[in-house]
């Protein structure tokens, strides 16, 4: 009889522990257990475009070379952009013709330099391109057609070549990348305050290891994780982040490839500069097999391919710049050189936040920082927040005019209200910051 009781009293202990092993695993994998709500883009500024006035019976043909298409995330947000100005500029009178040239990559110059004849040749009166190594072939085409305005986006020679007819923008992405690092942040705060961190998430300083995926190591990119990283920072302090990169904009299996070494590495959160949906992708699988780790991705909600740990995207909207260039066209008014704005006139933004990854709603906290971002309240690259080989910063000179030798030539440090910041964007639209700060690492 005792021997049939210490068998049962065996089997009971071993089906108990059983149930723990397995209620452990669970709590593994369902990781988060918030409100499973989405959190609305209320935090973002809205679209400011102006008076465009009366444009009845105006007309212009515009030509839109791009380095992807609908497929991928960056000429997405273009097109979504141009068609949302010509919807604008539609309501105001006027009428505009667009005649698409996609998926013409930066590297195939052959291409891109046929589409720009093909367009000229059509009758184009204003040929945009969407990627920085177009400007190539728009620089010396704008060059020998002075009767037609071009536009090459991200680019940084129109001012420096004196072109009149070429014209650069870009907007204050590194403002809603420092926004969607502060969402990061909320998030990484969360799991600190739960205590859901491994040990592999911490590195041997005791900081939090975080990743970002780019495309290269310009500055554009640099500026990006820059303020990606300071964002996270003013929420948790000690993070250190690690980016690999790709050497494309669009590369699904690199992108792929290079969070899951950063994941391995033991980063708990995974950002990103390059256009596909290779790291969420990467992100969620690691995620439902069992590895806590979240991304937040950029130009579109990434929630399509991660749905269970994507926070948010850092994104642009490109509807502000181009109806105000597309209806300055229209009047024949003349376009700026160099145009760059961000929450100041809602041409930056981030996606909607997956509520499900937060216990309280953060938007109240997140639309506090983008309040400050358009006063001028917060500067994102406030000196007084990072260090480069340990010192502050209260002078630097950037390499704003190009050249072939990357020679720093324009004084962008300034003091504005009290704050001392790096001034990105200001001496022309594209990005120049290329300071490497303290905390992190570049690993290719």
């Amino acid at each position: 009889m005792k021997k049939k009781i210490l068998a049962l009293v065996l089997v009971l202990a071993l089906v108990a522990s059983l149930a723990v092993a397995l209620v452990a695993c669970n709590n593994d994998k369902k990781i988060d257990e918030g409100p499973g709500v989405t959190i609305g883009t209320d935090v973002n500024v809205a679209p400011v475009y102006g008076d465009l006035g009366d444009l009845t019976g105006k007309s212009i043909k515009v030509g839109v070379i791009m380095i992807g298409d609908q497929n991928e995330s960056y000429s997405a947000a273009h097109i979504q952009g141009i068609n949302a100005a010509v919807e604008n500029i539609k309501k105001a009178g006027g009428n505009v013709e667009i005649v698409w040239k996609p998926n013409l990559p930066d590297t195939n110059t052959e291409g891109v330099q046929t589409a720009a004849n093909e367009l000229i040749d059509d009758g184009c009166d204003l040929i945009i391109s969407n990627s920085y190594g177009h400007q190539d072939v728009m620089l010396p085409t704008a060059q020998a057609h002075p009767e037609i305005t071009f536009i090459a986006m991200t680019g940084d020679t129109a001012a420096s070549t004196n072109t009149a007819n070429l014209k650069n923008a870009f907007n204050y992405t590194f403002q809603s990348r420092y926004v969607a690092g502060v969402v990061a942040g909320l998030k990484l705060k969360q799991l600190v305050d739960d205590d859901l961190l491994a040990s592999n998430n911490i590195d041997s300083n005791g900081n939090i290891k975080i990743g970002y995926v780019g495309a290269y190591n310009y500055a554009e990119v640099v500026s990006g994780y820059t303020a990606f990283y300071l964002g996270i920072k003013s929420v948790v302090s000690n993070v250190a982040m690690s980016v690999q990169y790709t050497n494309s904009w669009h590369d699904q299996d690199g992108e792929y490839n290079a969070a899951k070494s950063l994941i391995s590495q033991g980063c708990i959160i995974i950002s990103q500069h390059a256009d596909s949906y290779g790291a969420p992708t990467a992100c969620e699988e690691a995620y439902n097999d069992g590895t806590r780790v979240y991304c937040v991705g950029y130009n579109v909600d990434m929630t399509v391919a991660a749905p269970s740990c994507a926070i948010t995207s850092a994104t642009n909207d490109w509807s502000v710049y181009y109806t105000y260039a597309l209806t300055a066209a229209l009047k024949g008014e003349t376009i700026d050189t160099d145009w760059a704005h961000g929450y100041d006139r809602g041409s930056v933004a981030i996606t909607d936040i997956n509520g499900k990854l937060f216990k309280e709603d953060p938007s109240a906290y997140v639309k506090t920082v983008v309040d400050k971002i358009k006063n001028g309240e917060l500067q994102v690259f406030d000196c007084s927040t990072f260090t480069k080989d340990g010192k502050k910063i209260d002078s630097y000179m950037a390499n704003v005019v190009p050249d072939d030798k990357f020679t720093p030539d324009t004084q962008v440090i300034k003091t504005e209200n009290g704050v001392t910041y790096f001034a990105e964007s200001v001496e022309r639209s594209a990005p120049y910051f290329d300071i490497r700060i303290d905390g992190i690492t570049e690993l290719n």
